[in-house]
């Protein structure tokens, strides 16, 4: 096998070795904070090899964490009141709180945000993280809670798609009701792509607050009967499976 193609993209590298996810590798190689062989890369695509190639991040090598590096997959049933996030400059609590650091450095793929509870994975791999962030094939499943009972015209709307108050229009999704009482009502939404607090907005656009959100599953992979705050490794065949979702053919949906 020749030298060149054993490169790969620096962002990819960074992401493998558990220093970032993808998106946040490029941010640090555009600031300047990456090197290769002592010398600065700000060029997005640049390439090289760990085998050959000295990589730095803020000055430190990664090599090391490369050969060592262990692809690690977790499920952590996220509670609400914590940041689907490595860091917060507020100190507020994180997911990462429910990880032991003996498992090295990982990552959310996606997000829930700070009162949502539910299915959120952690890893290491970049390309995994990546294809499930992204990915507008792999459905997401959600149990939602409002105040009120929406009448069916109003939740006809959402399965249709909705224009937000931000402006964003929401593609077609499924909204089945799954049990009410005089004061509220529950559903459970399937929805195929992930704008911030999707869900919360779509109910707020028909007049109806959201009170209690949670992910119940991601593609093939459900929460099953794993506690609120507790964690466990996903099997092969669980990332095998949403690595299989294949990319669904673009809408033109702006």
């Amino acid at each position: 096998m020749s030298i060149e193609r054993m490169k790969d993209r620096l962002q990819k590298l960074i992401a493998q070795a558990g220093i970032a996810s993808r998106r946040a590798s490029e941010k640090l190689i555009a600031e300047g904070a990456v090197t290769v062989n002592g010398k600065v890369v700000t060029e997005m695509g640049t390439k090289a090899d760990p085998e050959t190639d000295h990589i730095k991040v803020r000055g430190k090598l990664i090599n090391p964490k490369l050969e060592q590096r262990k692809d690690i997959y977790l499920l952590l049933n996220k509670p609400k009141g914590c940041l689907s996030s490595v860091s917060d400059p507020e100190n507020r609590p994180l997911v990462m709180d429910y990880i032991p650091e003996t498992l090295g450095k990982l990552f959310p793929v996606g997000r829930l945000d700070f009162n949502t509870e539910g299915l959120l994975i952690l890893t290491n791999d970049g390309k995994f993280a990546n294809h499930v962030s992204s990915s507008r094939a792999i459905p997401k499943v959600y149990e939602v809670k409002v105040k009120g009972l929406p009448p069916e015209p109003a939740i006809a709307k959402l399965r249709r798609g909705i224009l937000l108050e931000d402006g964003f229009r929401t593609a077609p999704c499924e909204v089945k009701e799954l049990r009410a009482t005089k004061t509220n009502a529950w559903f459970e939404v399937t929805l195929l792509e992930g704008h911030n607090q999707q869900i919360r907005k779509m109910f707020d656009t028909i007049n109806f607050s959201v009170v209690k959100l949670r992910r119940r599953a991601i593609g093939t992979v459900g929460v099953g009967t794993l506690q609120l705050g507790k964690f466990r490794e996903m099997t092969a065949a669980e990332v095998q499976r949403l690595m299989a979702f294949k990319p669904r053919a673009a809408t033109g949906r702006k």
